[in-house]
């Protein structure tokens, strides 16, 4: 009788610790993307006072800026949500069977949230607004382009890197954040997330928003190009 007990209250027990599971995945998704936010916004800030006017050298300051944040960022909360902080990764991983789907919504959801806030806290360090649309134009044909490659490059490192190195997953996303800013013509947001949050930043860092969901959907089509590009790519030949 007390072992048909104790079975009871484990079953009943397992729902309450996956919801409490699946709130610390959401408050690492949240908390990451906030700091992703605040190191794109507020090096992008601080690069532009220090800069003298030189965007070359602005740029290079919110390249290095994001890159090492995005190791540091991964290694941390890699290991509690799987460090997605970008609703493309999210679904990819999902369209490829390796998020649930059920956890989709939640996910970006957080992401979005943590996104907002990490705009909001550079502005308050740096004294600025705490939202304001930006007015820096990024449109055109080339722009969406280089979107689409950014985000096609992202999500087939993550998953090349998930395949055959995977403790090698935040340098290898920090280091190709890092190039794709001076490789692409749009600096490679390649982020959803990133995109609508920095519509609201009239910074460095910021796109017009008009802009974004041009942005978005150039990045949609680089991630699901990047899902069926990297499955042929990894399939295992058939065996006669």
């Amino acid at each position: 009788m007390n072992e048909i007990v104790e079975a009871r209250a484990v079953v009943a027990a397992a729902p309450a610790a996956s919801a409490v599971a699946l709130k610390r995945r959401l408050a690492a998704e949240a908390l990451g993307t906030a700091y992703l936010l605040a190191a794109v916004v507020g090096s992008g800030i601080m690069a532009e006072r220090l800069s003298g006017g030189n965007v070359a050298l602005a740029l290079l300051g919110n390249t290095l800026a994001t890159g090492a944040a995005l190791v540091v960022l991964i290694l941390v909360f890699g290991p509690i949500s799987g460090a997605h902080f970008n609703p493309a990764v999210t679904v990819a991983l999902a369209w490829r069977g390796e998020a649930r789907w059920a956890e989709v919504v939640p996910y970006i959801a957080a992401q979005l949230v943590g996104a907002f806030l990490g705009v909001i806290a550079a502005h308050v360090m740096f004294e600025a607004p705490l939202l304001a649309a930006s007015m820096k134009a990024r449109t055109g044909a080339g722009q969406w382009l280089g979107e689409f490659i950014a985000t096609f490059g992202l999500l087939a490192t993550i998953f090349g890197t998930l395949r055959s190195r995977p403790a090698a997953l935040p340098y290898a996303v920090g280091l190709f954040i890092t190039a794709a800013y001076w490789f692409t013509s749009s600096t490679s947001f390649a982020n959803p997330a990133v995109t609508l949050a920095r519509a609201f930043t009239d910074s460095f860092a910021g796109i017009r928003p008009a802009d974004a969901p041009a942005f978005i959907l150039a990045q949609v089509a680089g991630a699901a190009a990047a899902v069926l590009a990297m499955r042929w790519l990894a399939a295992e030949p058939r065996r006669s």
